[in-house]
């Protein structure tokens, strides 16, 4: 009988957190409105945009004469040159949306997309070589970085110049089962100001946000959930407990002496 009493609580104990854990699946399914969700439609397909601080790798060519584009390429374009070594020979955007270009002196790209950007500077050098040539801009600096509750914190260049919040997450391993999937924090500077927006991952309207396409040097942040932060107390306080009740048990077998 006694063995009886002593089970019920222990079956109504599993119960309830079965109950509680079927309850919670709303909090960890992504895009739980998808199936009565419109299809997502951007005006334009996603181009990345040069802004200030952006360090962008330039290099020109001319098929029929190589060298009359020397002037315009006095930086080392070695080809087994890694990304660290073509950084530190980058150009740097300044501050108003220029570059010191050789040959052509200030160039603004600030604002324009890579193809303008591209189209911007064959226009300047045709100037000075009647042949044709060919301009290539790759952003030496766009890398994204996650943190909070995801498996994998860390900053990831992003080698495409493209990326949506769904592949930075999975770059970064997915969230754990305690990150907060309806309030996920994106930083991102825009004109010099940090703008802070949250998107929530449960709702397919995700896909119509403007924060869908992350831009360079954006920073996302998962938020820990209730149960994260409630456990990290719970284990502190045991944690304190524990080097109570061992200072007791010194203190104890002191004073039995």
């Amino acid at each position: 009988m006694t063995a009886s009493r002593f089970h019920v609580p222990g079956f109504l104990l599993i119960a309830t957190f079965l109950f509680a854990a079927c309850g919670n699946s709303k909090q960890i399914v992504y895009f739980q409105d998808i199936d009565n969700a419109r299809p997502a439609l951007h005006d334009t397909p996603y181009e990345a945009v040069i802004r200030p601080n952006d360090n962008l790798h330039i290099t020109v060519t001319s098929p029929v004469q190589p060298q009359a584009i020397d002037m315009f390429n006095t930086l080392n374009n070695t080809a087994n040159a890694n990304m660290q070594a073509l950084a530190i020979q980058g150009y740097i955007v300044d501050n108003e949306g220029n570059i010191n270009f050789p040959g052509l002196g200030k160039v603004h790209l600030g604002g324009l997309t890579k193809n303008a950007a591209i189209d911007s500077l064959q226009k300047q050098i045709s100037k000075y070589v009647t042949d044709p040539v060919t301009v290539n801009i790759r952003f030496l600096n766009y890398r994204i970085t996650v943190l909070g509750e995801v498996n994998r914190a860390g900053t990831y260049i992003v080698e495409n110049e493209k990326i949506t919040l769904l592949e930075a997450l999975g770059l970064a391993g997915d969230l754990t089962i305690y990150g907060k999937r309806n309030n996920v924090l994106i930083y991102r500077e825009v004109d010099g100001k940090l703008h802070f927006h949250r998107v929530d991952l449960t709702s397919s309207k995700l896909f119509e946000s403007d924060y869908f396409f992350l831009q360079q040097n954006d920073l996302i942040y998962v938020q820990p959930n209730k149960a994260k932060t409630g456990s990290s107390i719970y284990n502190q306080n045991i944690s304190v407990g524990m080097s109570l009740l061992s200072i007791l048990v010194s203190v104890i077998s002191l004073l039995a002496r």
